[in-house]
């Protein structure tokens, strides 16, 4: 029988695993199928489907190199999330019987690519996407949604890695 402190391991190795295979998916689907999120943060930046009569227009842009640059940043972003959530949750499965402080040591790549999705995701999409963009007001063009749910499942995560454990035997 498994002790709690080791179940509790495996779910914080299987949650950061979850999130770096979500990640690795994400970002094959922006580089295979490059131009179907391309649109979206085309319009978003365009702020072409936002109330007509609000006075924020001024914040659009419409420069297609500033789409390209904006976009591939997030991929790369996405990329580097895959990487560090990859690279950790392997760390914390190598480490699921090891001491305490070498387990919580081997959370240090998982910790890294969690808050690179917060970026993209709070910073990027609800900050900057939400509130300078307005996309809240685009019926078509508004991933708040998803980015809240994202959002909320890597804070839980990040919550889940930082639950202290007492120094005992793992097995």
């Amino acid at each position: 029988m498994y002790s709690v402190q080791f179940l509790f391991r495996v779910a914080k190795t299987i949650s950061v695993a979850a999130i770096a295979l979500m990640s690795l998916l994400i970002v094959i689907g922006n580089t295979t199928d490059y131009f179907t999120n391309y649109h979206f943060v085309e319009h978003v930046m365009k702020m072409d489907t936002i109330f007509p009569d609000n006075n924020i227009h001024y914040r659009s842009i419409n420069n297609t190199f500033l789409f390209h640059a904006g976009y591939i940043l997030i991929i790369l972003m996405e990329a580097m999330m895959a990487f560090c959530c990859i690279k950790g949750s392997w760390m914390l499965f190598k480490n699921l019987k090891s001491n305490t402080t070498l387990f919580h040591a081997s959370k240090n790549w998982a910790v890294a690519g969690i808050t690179i999705g917060i970026v993209i995701w709070f910073l990027g999409f609800e900050v900057i996407g939400g509130e300078w963009f307005a996309m809240w007001q685009s019926n078509t063009w508004n991933g708040l949604g998803s980015a809240e749910r994202i959002v909320s499942f890597l804070v839980l995560v990040l919550i889940l890695l930082h639950l202290k454990e007492e120094d005992a035997s793992v097995q």
